[in-house]
């Protein structure tokens, strides 16, 4: 079963009145497709917060992700955006303006949940209202072992030893050995150049090289030689992946993450296609079309890491 909680997820689906996930039809049983809750169950509760954390997990995503942001002060924090006008409400000396250039002091009094309700009335809850930027270790300390993480280093190059400080937390909470041996945690970024210091800081934390949207099939299928060895993935848009990117991928052990892929019909599309996993905002649609017979969770994790390791020797 890919989740103990399948029936609270539609139960509290039903209680949002959301509109009914079509029906589709299960993905084979022996498909590893891995579904990763983007930014949390971010369709259905405020983006990088607990209850969009804890309700992703409910809804059968394997992965939560989560984008970190450095503040002035050296800490890394979960949240998306550079700029904190989008999500933050609050003081404007502290909730306006660049994350890089508050303390996390400062950014402890923003509300990064009332946008939500503002934006989504028909999706709004009391218990949005207040709720604060997590720090990273926030997050470790809470799910420790407990679930997989996606990790992706922001703005990287701005931020002074970003890598450095991502690597100590994980070893903190014992998390190296396994992102290494069974991938519960995958760092991905945008910046080749922070991969390559996680690379260099610790080889054995497997990396997912992001390309932008503004990218083709053709224009990332040139690049793929290009990448270090350290890679064991790639991230993209939706709309990039075709059967042509998926097979060259493959052909060089790379899996293919795409985002965000929202809607029933483009679940399956992708899953057709063949790709390894996909960022959702609704991650219980996503399992919904994997069916309840799809490995989940951590099996999920450990047999993509096996996956990549036969390919890698040539199995």
């Amino acid at each position: 079963m890919r989740s103990l909680f399948a029936g609270g997820a539609l139960m509290l689906a039903a209680l949002l009145a959301l509109p009914a996930v079509a029906a589709a039809k299960p993905a084979p049983a022996d498909e590893q497709v891995l579904n990763i809750g983007h930014r949390g169950a971010s369709g259905l509760a405020p983006e990088h917060t607990f209850p969009a954390y804890d309700l992703a997990l409910k809804q059968g995503a394997d992965y939560i992700e989560q984008d970190l942001q450095q503040t002035s002060d050296g800490t890394l924090v979960v949240i998306h955006d550079a700029m904190l006008d989008r999500t933050a409400r609050g003081p404007a000396a502290n909730c306006t303006g660049l994350v890089s250039e508050k303390t996390l002091e400062q950014l402890k009094t923003c509300d990064v949940g009332s946008w939500f309700n503002d934006a989504f009335p028909d999706r709004a809850r009391e218990e949005y209202v207040g709720l604060e930027i997590p720090t990273l270790e926030e997050v470790l300390r809470r799910y420790r072992h407990r679930t997989n993480y996606y990790i992706e280093t922001k703005n990287p190059d701005d931020a002074d030893r970003m890598e450095e400080r991502l690597v100590a937390l994980l070893d903190e909470y014992n998390l190296l050995r396994p992102a290494a041996d069974r991938w519960q945690v995958l760092v991905q970024s945008f910046s080749p150049l922070s991969l390559e210091r996680l690379h260099a800081l610790e080889p054995g934390l497997p990396l997912i090289q992001l390309f932008f949207g503004s990218g083709t099939s053709e224009t990332i299928q040139a690049r793929l030689d290009t990448l270090a060895d350290s890679v064991v993935g790639i991230g993209l848009s939706k709309t990039d992946v075709d059967a042509a990117l998926v097979e060259a991928a493959h052909e060089r052990c790379l899996d293919i993450h795409p985002y965000t892929v929202n809607e029933s019909a483009e679940m399956r599309d992708l899953i057709d296609l063949g790709v390894d996993g996909m960022f959702t905002n609704f991650p219980a649609r996503l399992d919904e079309v994997l069916g309840r017979d799809a490995v989940g969770g951590k099996h999920a994790a450990k047999r993509a890491a096996d996956a990549h390791s036969a390919c890698v020797a040539g199995d």
